[in-house]
C-alpha cells in the first residue's frame, strides 16, 4: 500500500492486492467478460484502497473499439518480422497494452502490396495501429475510424503521428570519431533506399564526407549480417585502402567484422567498423556503435496509440555515439 501512494497505481497492483490474475482485475475493472462475484467484490476493494484509475482510452478500447493493437511491419519479404529491431518494438507494445487488457498482433506488409493494410486494419477488432519502417504508401491508406489511434515509428503524417530515432545525429557522431582518429578513407554499408531511416544516416555520411573534401564509398546494404560479410568484401574489392567502414546497423557491422577478420583484415588497426542500435551484443563484441532506444520509443509509440494522440510534431529521440575497440 505504501508503494502504491507514492506512485499512480497499476493493474498489477490491483491484481495482487486482490489475489486476482491481471486478465481477471481487467475483465473486472472494464466490466466485460466472466469473473466470479468473489473476485468482482475483491477487485472492486483494491481499485478503492489503493485508487486505481484505469486508462480511459484504454478502457473505451476494451469496452467497443476493439481487443488488440496491430504493429504493422513493411518489408520486401517475411524476413522483416526476423528482426531484433521488430522483436524489441513488439515486447514493448506488449508491455502496455497487457496492463489494459489489449493484445497484440504483428503483421508484415509487402512493400509492393501496402493495400495488405486496408484489409487488416478492416477487422473492427483491430483498436489501434503502430506501423514500422514506414512507408509514404501505408500513411496513405490508414483509415479515418484510426486516426488519433494511430503512430508511425517511422515518417509521419498530418494524421499519423511519429516517434522515431535521430539516425543523422548518430550518424554524425559516429563520422566525427572517425575523423579525430585520423580515419579518411571511409566507406559506408547503406541501409535499403526506399527506408526514411537509413536515408538519414546516408545523408549525414554523404554530408561529413563532403564538408571534409572526401569521397563517398557505398555500398548497399539491408541490416542483415549476411549482407555485412558480402559488402565486407565489396568495399576492399573496389577500395582497398578504406580505413574504416560505417555499417547502417550492428548486425551489418557484425557480418563486415567477420569478413575482414576471415580475410586476415585486422580490426580496428588496418580497418575500423562502426554499427548503429547499440543492441546488447555490441558490448560483448566491443563494437562501436551509437545508441537505439527501441524500446522506449516503442513505449512511447504504444501509450500515443492508447491517449488517441492527435497528429503532432514528430518526436525524434537524441542517438549518441558508444565508443568501444572496434573503432
Amino acid at each position: 500500500m505504501t508503494t502504491a501512494a507514492r506512485r499512480p497505481a497499476t493493474l498489477d497492483d490491483v491484481a495482487r492486492a486482490a489475489g486476482v490474475s491481471r486478465s481477471t482485475a481487467s475483465r473486472v475493472i472494464a466490466g466485460t467478460g466472466f469473473a466470479s462475484p468473489s473476485a468482482r467484490e475483491r477487485v472492486r476493494i483494491a481499485v478503492n484502497l489503493l485508487g486505481y484509475v484505469p486508462n480511459p482510452a484504454a478502457r473505451a478500447l476494451v469496452q467497443g473499439s476493439g481487443v488488440r493493437l496491430l504493429v504493422a511491419v513493411s518489408g520486401t519479404s517475411p524476413a522483416a518480422l526476423d528482426d531484433s529491431y521488430v522483436d524489441q518494438v513488439v515486447a514493448a507494445v506488449a508491455r502496455i497494452c497487457a496492463e489494459h487488457g489489449l493484445g497484440v498482433a504483428v503483421q508484415w506488409i509487402p512493400l509492393d502490396a501496402p493495400g495488405r493494410l486496408t484489409r487488416l486494419t478492416e477487422d473492427r477488432g483491430v483498436a489501434g495501429l503502430i506501423l514500422v519502417n514506414t512507408t509514404q504508401a501505408l500513411l496513405d491508406l490508414v483509415p479515418r475510424r484510426l486516426h488519433g489511434r494511430a503512430v508511425s515509428i517511422g515518417i509521419g503524417s498530418a494524421t499519423v503521428p511519429s516517434v522515431d530515432i535521430d539516425n543523422g545525429g548518430g550518424t554524425a557522431a559516429i563520422l566525427r570519431h572517425l575523423f579525430a582518429t585520423g580515419r579518411r578513407r571511409i566507406a559506408m554499408v547503406t541501409g535499403p533506399r526506399w527506408l526514411a531511416c537509413a536515408n538519414r544516416s546516408v545523408e549525414a555520411y554523404r554530408r561529413l564526407l563532403h564538408d571534409a573534401g572526401l569521397p563517398a564509398r557505398e555500398v548497399v546494404g539491408d541490416f542483415s549480417v549476411a549482407r555485412g560479410h558480402a559488402a565486407a568484401r565489396e568495399v576492399m574489392r573496389r577500395w582497398p585502402d578504406t580505413d574504416a567502414i560505417v555499417g547502417i546497423s550492428d548486425a551489418t557491422a557484425f557480418g563486415v567484422i567477420s569478413q575482414l577478420r576471415a580475410d586476415g583484415i585486422q580490426v580496428p588497426d588496418d580497418v575500423a567498423v562502426t554499427g548503429f542500435d547499440d543492441v546488447p551484443m555490441a558490448s560483448v563484441a566491443a563494437l562501436t556503435t551509437a545508441s537505439h532506444p527501441v524500446r522506449h520509443i516503442a513505449t512511447v509509440a504504444a501509450n500515443l496509440v492508447l491517449e488517441q494522440h492527435p497528429a503532432a510534431t514528430p518526436t525524434v529521440f537524441p542517438s549518441a555515439l558508444v565508443r568501444r575497440a572496434s573503432a
